[in-house]
């Protein structure tokens, strides 16, 4: 079997097209990509338990850290400790936060909006089925 007629070769390449394509777009914004994804997993109104973030994006602990503390510097988010929970702690938009969140909705939804325009209904579905069906192999632990 050649490399490129495997799925998990596929899906890398495609992956790796998207993150370019979003980082030439987070770029002309000063964000990464990264950035771009822990702001649209921020609550824009009541801001989102730190704790949540990481496993909205599959992100390690530690990686968030870093691109929170990075966020942080570049004024995008502020810290607040929960009103209910002392220890948890609250990631809130600052106002340029809340643009650049707007910058990478934009972002997602235009590129979204592409591939529907180009893909029928259809066969986005097939897609969203056989992703799924990946996914659950992988977490149900049936692979190794």
């Amino acid at each position: 079997m050649k490399a490129n007629e495997t799925v998990d070769y596929n899906i890398k390449v495609c992956w790796h097209a998207i993150a370019r394509m979003y980082n030439t777009q987070a770029v002309k914004n000063d964000i990464t990509t990264s950035i771009g994804f822990v702001l649209l997993n921020i609550d824009p109104e009541k801001g989102t338990p730190a704790t949540k973030i990481a496993p909205l994006l599959g992100l390690e602990a530690r990686s968030l850290t870093r691109i929170l503390k990075s966020m942080e510097e570049k004024g995008l988010i502020y810290k607040v400790a929960d009103e209910q929970d002392k220890r948890s702690v609250r990631i809130l938009l600052t106002e340029l936060g809340l643009e650049k969140r707007e910058v990478s909705r934009v972002t997602v939804r235009q590129f979204n909006q592409k591939v529907r325009d180009l893909i029928p209904e259809s066969q986005l579905q097939v897609f969203f089925q056989v992703v799924g069906q990946i996914n659950d192999i992988i977490e149900s632990k049936k692979v190794f």
